[in-house]
């Protein structure tokens, strides 16, 4: 193996690990009451936030809001992401990401298992890693004291 193919491989290790902490931080701003000031710093200026049940913000101003809202809704959330596939070109990556967390949320307030499915698109600007487009598949909305066996995806009462 020659030196120029040890520099590559470097890279996209640092490449990874850079999105895994991307990611890491994109979480730790989720339990910090989803903090809206904070949470288009891990996004481009243009990236898009996208989920089938709360509905798609497109660039800072919008993702900000959304998360306004999304404070609003959530009492307390634990954002646990596990099982990363990252596959990186150049200055685009992908990744795709298993959630399991406990949440709480205010109306009620009501205590929630939540299972997603992340499908990332990310893009280095500047040397630094953002989100492109991030999309959450909910697959688990269970209330805590009832479990999920006998309704896999609950509503919130």
């Amino acid at each position: 193996m020659d030196l120029a193919e040890i520099e590559r491989r470097l890279i996209r290790l640092e490449d990874i690990e850079a999105i895994k902490q991307l990611k890491a931080r994109y979480c730790e701003i989720c339990d910090d009451d989803h903090n809206p000031q904070r949470i288009t710093s891990v996004f481009a200026e243009d990236g898009i936030w996208e989920s089938a049940e709360f509905g798609t913000a497109r660039g800072h101003a919008e993702i900000r809001r959304l998360f306004q809202g999304f404070q609003k809704l959530i009492q307390f959330s634990q954002h646990n992401v596990m099982n990363p596939i990252i596959a990186v070109d150049g200055d685009r990556a992908t990744g795709e990401w298993y959630f399991l967390g406990p949440f709480t949320f205010r109306e009620g307030p009501q205590a929630r298992w939540l299972a997603l499915q992340y499908k990332d698109d990310y893009v280095k600007l500047r040397g630094e890693w953002k989100y492109q487009h991030l999309r959450v598949n909910l697959r688990l909305a269970a209330p805590y004291d009832e479990g999920w066996a006998g309704q896999r995806i609950a509503p919130v009462r």
